[in-house]
């Protein structure tokens, strides 16, 4: 019996890489207004909108095309070189979670979690800190721990050397925790998050390489893009 909501990110996954292949656009991210049937798709590739159409004439099945408009496909180079010390807002959706490197014993649950397997940030942090166990059942008001707070460090971890989040200006602006079906059946459990704040560039070469990778896990799934923003605005979710 399958357990988890339909993974939208792993259908997108599937649809691209049949008309386009596989991570010729990714990272991606899709915006759909309240109420709407359609959504805007935007993603980072290689390749600009004549070379996407060549791609998709050559290989798209054609029950695909019918979910894709190709002729609204449009390209700009992304990312541009910024400079060192620019600062830019951001606008990325995360899976926010740590691998582990040895067994842990879980003092919640009374399990012990195995290496090798991904665990959010968040109760990480609450398992370190705490070791015993906690009372409050979310964890964040104990020690002055927020999902902000360890979220915005997960982040600044994986731009180190790129670019530093400014201080205090990170932000969860979306969360929820979810398991996904996905191709096999099975699907990750685990934390899906919005992040809105500012940083600064350190190395414009290795940002940009950074942005066109993607952060963090799941990226071929949805996760990762790094949608830059004028500083001092606040995008709204979708």
């Amino acid at each position: 019996m399958r357990r988890g909501v339909f993974d939208e990110g792993y259908a997108l996954h599937v649809l691209l890489s049949g008309i386009f292949g596989k991570a010729v656009l990714q990272p991606f991210r899709t915006f759909r207004p309240s109420r709407s049937r359609t959504a805007t798709l935007y993603a980072y590739s290689n390749h600009d909108q004549q070379a996407l159409r060549r791609l998709a004439d050559a290989a798209a099945p054609p029950e695909s095309l019918q979910v894709i408009d190709l002729a609204s496909v449009r390209t700009k180079p992304m990312p541009v070189l910024l400079c060192a010390g620019q600062r830019i807002g951001f606008d990325i959706r995360v899976r926010p979670v740590r691998r582990l490197g040895r067994d842990l014993a879980d003092s919640q649950s009374g399990k012990v979690l195995r290496k090798g397997r991904e665990i959010d940030a968040f109760r990480l942090e609450l398992l370190h800190q705490f070791p015993d166990g906690w009372r409050d059942p979310d964890g964040a008001r104990m020690a002055g721990m927020s999902r902000t707070v360890v979220y915005g460090k997960w982040l600044a971890e994986r731009l180190a050397g790129a670019a530093d989040v400014v201080p205090k200006s990170c932000r969860v602006a979306a969360f929820r925790r979810r398991r996904v079906v996905r191709g096999n059946g099975q699907g990750p459990e685990g934390p899906d998050a919005v992040l809105h704040g500012e940083c600064v560039v350190r190395d414009p070469v290795d940002f940009a390489t950074k942005i066109r990778k993607g952060v963090g896990r799941h990226r071929a799934y949805g996760y990762g893009m790094l949608i830059a923003r004028p500083p001092g605005t606040d995008p709204k979710t979708s």
